[in-house]
């Protein structure tokens, strides 16, 4: 519990924010659903022995199996035999480390643009994108969104940013956003990313953290009717960091509010720069990419070079830089894409998730690019103008595959089945959620109404961490419980432990863990390897800590029942108690601060903030202040 030392009078202020509904062994009725019929027609798996017989290959030769499907993307120079997998997993023999395909040599950006446009699919769409306001929206082929990376690359360049410099990138769920992750893959350097949603506390640790060179934010963005000054945010931030000791050399802000044509605030209202701000060079998007050429040639990296930090928030201090590379984390994005979601030429997949969340790295930008797919970027919420959004885009854009959170699920059912029935949704095929356990009752309504009880579910088990699906059905063969997760993934190896350390074998709850690497594997906590080491392979040597509690039932399909350390699923965004603790105690009227959850209907967890104030008399400030 973070705290400092005053006179004080106690409160609590529950913070009524976001869900989660564990799905506790006690939940599960055993009632199974088959996969779609339509589904596993087309499907790449269509049965459950052919997944077994592809997952035994998977675990029992790894280094043949991601050759075979390595061998599908284009590399400046091919692994050597014997390089493609060395790792070591246990504490006692080591420092922990992770290496797939190292001293190959390829660029991620080049295999989700050039490679596609190379075989003449320049002309394929691959992002259509729709504003917050439904007047809001345009398209972007392969060789549009290439030309636009390329020119932001030289941008880039030409401000110094080069292999191995980071760069942070706070913007909203706009094209550019894709854009600047591109040209940072492409010339080599990192991005971290920051959810658009957070706040200037929170952007300045991530840019301390990762010492970014370089930050690219926009003025203002619309999120339903609420409207967020970006630029005022970053400003502050600036502000934030200059007190600590360390300024980006420069900023690049795009004008995301002169390009709408509806919205209300077509010049939002931003307050002038601080003094401190002023001496970050402030440059204007357009006006470097007005004269920047349309051709930059791909920095090529090792397989083993760092593509970007995420971060996430820890059980104790500040949020961990998850760390991801170019090779591995190339592989594992695409075939768990194109495996999972079952996805085909020229289907339309739609993530409802914000870039600035792993899902959004993972399923709108590099898996979904990497295969070549054609994809919705959202920029609104589900609920405006109204709840039926997001099934009249499912309508505008023939979506097939859909993905999103069981709270947006939950928030949804609140409205009625007949927002929902108002619209077709016949090109559905495939209905994903992720983020959080899903409730069977959600599961149920989601494949009830939403799919009609004619499209496959599939209930994804990930994290940041892993970089893409871990425990998941296939649609085309995988018979489904609502509520679990069913069976790993190809080359996934989980197991349950108890307190002791033991393997549970059959039934049983416990510590759910991994025993080998996937090649999406995070590599390191960025700057602190021991915090990596300590966090996910001090407490079972040997092997990869989740941090997640499960539950395998006698048919071993697995279930997911919450977390088992000091962190929130709050409308599946993890939270740390201790970071939300020490944000309360920033606050000059409070003293001390603890965190616990409780239960939400629709959002699964919600926060209660218990707080000592210096006086009474400040608690209304407080709450005003927390909310």
């Amino acid at each position: 519990m973070e705290q400092r030392s005053a006179e004080s009078a106690p409160y609590i202020i529950p913070n009524k924010i976001l869900p989660y509904i564990s799905v506790m062994a006690s939940h599960i009725t055993g009632e199974v659903y088959p996969p779609s019929s339509e589904v596993a027609q087309e499907s790449h798996v269509r049965t459950m022995e052919e997944y077994k017989h592809m997952y035994k290959r998977s675990i029992e030769d790894p280094e043949h199996f991601w050759s075979e499907i390595a061998e599908q993307f284009y590399w400046k120079h091919k692994w050597e035999e014997g390089s493609v997998l060395k790792y070591n997993f246990d504490v006692g023999k080591g420092g922990i480390s992770i290496e797939w395909f190292k001293g190959a040599v390829t660029n991620i950006c080049y295999n989700c643009l050039d490679r596609h446009v190379k075989d003449g699919r320049g002309d394929v769409v691959a992002f259509y994108w729709e504003g917050n306001d439904p007047a809001d929206k345009s398209q972007y082929t392969y060789q549009q969104l290439l030309n636009e990376v390329c020119k932001f690359s030289n941008c880039l360049k030409k401000l110094g940013v080069k292999k191995g410099d980071r760069v942070g990138i706070y913007l909203p769920m706009i094209v550019e956003l894709v854009i600047a992750m591109l040209a940072c893959a492409r010339i080599g350097a990192i991005h971290s990313i920051v959810f658009a949603g957070f706040s200037a506390n929170s952007l300045s640790d991530r840019i301390m953290d990762s010492k970014c060179d370089l930050i690219i934010t926009a003025d203002g963005m619309h999120r339903g009717s609420k409207f967020i000054k970006l630029e005022e945010i970053a400003d502050e931030a600036l502000l934030l960091c200059e007190t600590k000791g360390f300024l980006p050399k420069s900023c690049i802000l795009f004008r995301n509010m002169r390009n709408k044509k509806s919205e209300k605030h077509p010049t939002p209202g931003y307050k002038p720069k601080t003094a401190v701000s002023k001496a970050v060079s402030w440059l204007d998007w357009t006006d470097l990419m007005s004269v920047s050429a349309d051709w930059c040639e791909a920095e090529w990296v090792d397989a083993e070079m760092e593509l970007f930090m995420l971060y996430t928030s820890g059980s104790t201090g500040k949020p961990k830089g998850v760390v991801h590379t170019h090779g591995g984390y190339m592989l594992y994005a695409s075939t768990t894409f194109k495996y999972v979601f079952d996805y085909h030429a020229p289907e339309v997949f739609f993530c409802t998730a914000d870039i600035g969340w792993i899902t959004g790295h993972s399923y709108i930008t590099y898996g979904p690019l990497a295969t070549g797919a054609t994809s919705v970027i959202f920029e609104g919420v589900p609920t405006y103008p109204d709840a039926g959004r997001l099934w009249q885009l499912v309508d505008t854009y023939k979506v097939s595959k859909f993905y999103t959170a069981p709270t947006a699920i939950r928030l949804l059912m609140k409205f009625g089945d007949d927002l929902v029935k108002k619209y077709s949704r016949k090109s559905l095929k495939i209905l994903g959620t992720v983020g959080e356990p899903i409730n069977p009752e959600t599961w149920i309504w989601y494949y009830t109404v939403v799919g009609d009880k004619r499209c496959s579910i599939v209930d994804t088990w990930w994290q940041t961490e892993t970089g893409g699906h871990m425990i998941t059905p296939l649609p085309g063969c995988t018979p489904q419980k609502p509520g679990s997760a069913t069976f790993p993934f190809f080359g996934i190896v989980p197991a349950i432990f108890n307190e002791d350390g033991n393997e549970i074998e059959g039934e049983g709850q416990g510590y759910l863990v991994i025993k080998k690497p996937w090649p999406s594997t995070m590599r390191t906590v960025y700057g602190d390897h021991s915090r990596f080491e300590s966090t996910y392979f001090e407490k079972f040597p040997g092997y990869y800590l989740t941090g997640d509690g499960c539950y395998r039932d006698k048919e071993g399909y697995y279930w997911l029942t919450g977390r088992t350390d000091d962190i929130l699923n709050v409308s599946g965004h993890r939270l740390g108690t201790a970071e939300l603790e020490s944000a309360l105690v920033q606050h000059s009227d409070i003293v001390e601060a603890a965190v616990v959850s409780g239960i939400h209907e629709i959002k699964g967890e919600s926060i209660y903030c218990f707080v000592t104030t210096r006086q009474v008399s400040y608690i209304a400030r407080i709450k005003c202040d927390i909310k």
